[in-house]
């Protein structure tokens, strides 16, 4: 059981890692979309952001799905203060995740309306919820 408790712990955090990795990259992605005017450079940029998007939501469910296994099964963080904290800020990355997939859905359609410079700044909300997130795990306040 302790062994099986470890592997979930590490694929949970392994794939924690790579979706995020990917939450920072997408938005770069949109930020050189905003920006170009080539016509070629566009489409190229758009189909990067498309697999790199298809990607993260298979990265994001199996984070999701372990994580909820830590905490039902194996009990992680029950009843505390510090896991509801934390998941509500799961909740935001997620809203996040589907935010990006809007924002592809316009890019997609040619509608963007949104300037690069604000692209940079929407690229900061992962970095600020990550580090709530792990502050809330290893302080568990």
């Amino acid at each position: 059981m302790a062994n099986s408790y470890l592997w979930i712990k590490t694929f949970h955090i392994v794939l924690i890692t790579s979706w995020f990795a990917g939450l920072f990259y997408l938005p770069r992605i949109f930020v050189n979309l905003a920006d170009e005017k080539n016509p070629e450079a566009n489409t190229r940029l758009l189909g990067m952001a498309d697999r790199l998007f298809r990607f993260m939501t298979i990265l994001a469910i199996p984070a999701v799905v372990l994580g909820l296994i830590l905490w039902l099964y194996f009990g992680i963080g029950a009843g505390d203060l510090w896991m509801h904290a934390k998941l509500g800020f799961v909740v935001l990355v997620i809203g996040y995740h589907h935010a990006c997939l809007i924002l592809l859905k316009k890019f997609r359609a040619g509608l963007n309306t949104k300037s690069g410079v604000w692209y940079r700044w929407f690229n900061e909300v992962p970095v600020i919820l990550l580090v709530i997130i792990v502050a809330l795990v290893i302080f568990k306040p």
